[in-house]
């Protein structure tokens, strides 16, 4: 029976981690190769790819960005700067109109810069900033650049003091570090009260199932479909191997010309034509039935050079 090999993209309900969800998947397909491309906080439902089998080496090869719908909360700081923390400071919130808070979110859109909470998985000396944080530890986090592509105001509780809003934003952006930002420029406090991601990568919400139930045996009609990776990778170059001989000198780890057949190397939609065709990175091999190889490079001898190789031999 052929190996499970692609991506099964789960709707992550609220309570449980994103590990959670890749040891329940681990169960139903009967395989330890599976991994997620991201982290979701417990409490964030939506978009959670995982990747099944040896789609898991491709999933640094993911590209794009993701997007959340989300409330924010006023009036209340807290020292995660989502509602699982403790509330560090309380003020009232002005009387606000959505003019005037779509002008404040102005500050929030493109490229900015963001300090990450105290409470994340970023690295301070060696250590995650959480574990420090938990200790009761006092240090400082490095704002970094990230990009809002979309911040949009959806709706506007003048009574409850909540923002329900609409964010494209690019990999690595924190919404709670934004929703503390927006409360803190405003002059209140904020923090997340709730998020949903609806769309991560090139993963949306159409491709997503339920997490399936906890059960002892999982008969094939109750496994989730994994999803063919192709679709998911549009953005690279790619690279159809047509020859048998091809195919073990690949598995083998060897080099393919392409100089006498320049053609055969596809410019990924996301390269832009003006990239130096021999100097291609990340460019996915197919066989003729399209049938993902592995990951390689080209150089400036019109050669595909090895870089990710699946059923490799010896």
């Amino acid at each position: 029976m052929e190996k499970p090999f692609g991506f099964v993209v789960i709707d992550k309900p609220a309570g449980l981690t994103s590990h959670d969800c890749v040891s329940r998947l681990r169960k139903v397909f009967g395989i330890k190769k599976i991994g997620h491309s991201g982290t979701l906080d417990p409490l964030v439902t939506g978009v959670l790819p995982i990747a099944i089998g040896n789609a898991t080496r491709l999933i640094s090869y993911l590209q794009g960005t993701k997007s959340y719908i989300g409330i924010i909360q006023l009036g209340t700081s807290t020292n995660t700067d989502d509602m699982q923390g403790e509330i560090i400071e309380s003020k009232n919130w002005p009387l606000i109109s959505e003019d005037d808070l779509n002008y404040l979110l102005e500050n929030f859109r493109g490229e900015i810069l963001q300090k990450p909470p105290i409470f994340s998985s970023v690295h301070v000396k060696g250590e995650r900033a959480y574990k420090k944080a938990r200790k009761g530890e006092k240090f400082d986090l490095i704002p970094k650049k990230v990009t809002i592509n979309k911040l949009n105001l959806i709706s506007w509780s003048q009574n409850k003091g909540e923002l329900l809003v609409d964010v494209n934003c690019s990999t690595g952006t924190y919404i709670r570090s934004l929703a503390r930002d927006i409360g803190a420029k405003i002059g209140c406090g904020g923090y997340l009260k709730k998020l949903r991601r609806t769309k991560a990568y090139s993963f949306n919400e159409k491709h997503s199932v339920v997490l399936p139930e906890k059960l002892e045996f999982y008969p094939e009609d109750k496994k989730p479909k994994v999803l063919n990776p192709n679709i998911f990778f549009k953005h690279l170059s790619s690279f159809e191997l047509s020859s048998e001989e091809d195919i073990i000198s690949w598995r083998s780890g060897r080099k393919i010309s392409f100089k006498d057949n320049i053609e055969r190397l596809k410019i990924g939609k996301n390269n832009g034509i003006e990239d130096n065709i021999t100097h291609t990175k990340n460019i996915l091999v197919f066989d003729k039935e399209r049938k993902i190889l592995g990951i390689a490079n080209s150089d400036e001898s019109y050669t595909i050079k090895p870089k990710v190789v699946f059923d490799a031999i010896g």
